[in-house]
């Protein structure tokens, strides 16, 4: 008995030779290290307010990505996907090639073109969420759960989730335990080795 105590003790239990300590996989969040100098991240990486854009720290590797923002506080405000080349202190985004994002007057901007428009009776609102889908081709927009058909594409290369507030503008990331489902075939984000 005291051999069988010492083997759990040995193999499970203090960490000695051969234990190899599970490696805890990093949270999707708001990246402090990627955004504009005036931008404050409360919550746990969670919440942007201040003035500037700021990018999630995880990549969208995946086929298909779905994640949301809801509007604490409305302001001036965009939320989309972005690479690391674009400037997180000039707002609004979606001027150069670097942005593609949905705009708080409905616009969805990239290379400082208008893209699509949501419909003038869906304007996001203080309370409302907002899902985001991309597939590497084409940004699909969801409005408290409802498609939105504002698709918008033309962004190449490396995407990350960013956000951009100004003029007293708060929103909230939600990367994971959704408000609303995702849609058929899309899932959180996954960090490259979640993937593999």
């Amino acid at each position: 008995m005291a051999a069988m105590f010492a083997c759990c003790l040995g193999c499970c239990g203090d960490g000695g030779p051969g234990h190899i300590p599970l490696k805890e996989m990093p949270t999707v969040q708001l990246d402090t290290h990627h955004m504009g100098t005036d931008v404050v991240i409360v919550k746990s990486g969670r919440r942007i307010c201040g003035t500037g854009g700021c990018l999630a720290n995880a990549p969208l590797h995946q086929n298909k990505s779905y994640f949301e923002f809801k509007i604490q506080s409305t302001g001036v405000w965009g939320i989309g996907v972005a690479t690391q080349k674009v400037n997180l202190n000039q707002v609004p985004l979606g001027r150069d090639t670097n942005s593609l994002v949905l705009r708080h007057d409905g616009s969805v901007y990239h290379n400082n073109e208008e893209k699509n428009r949501l419909p003038a009776n869906s304007l996001p609102q203080e309370g409302d969420i907002v899902g985001i889908t991309y597939d590497h081709v084409e940004l699909n927009l969801y409005l408290n759960g409802k498609n939105m058909h504002c698709p918008a594409s033309g962004i190449r290369g490396t995407v990350y989730p960013v956000v951009y507030v100004d003029d007293s503008a708060i929103l909230d990331c939600q990367f994971g335990d959704f408000y609303h489902t995702p849609p058929q075939g899309f899932e959180k984000i996954l960090f490259e080795q979640q993937i593999f």
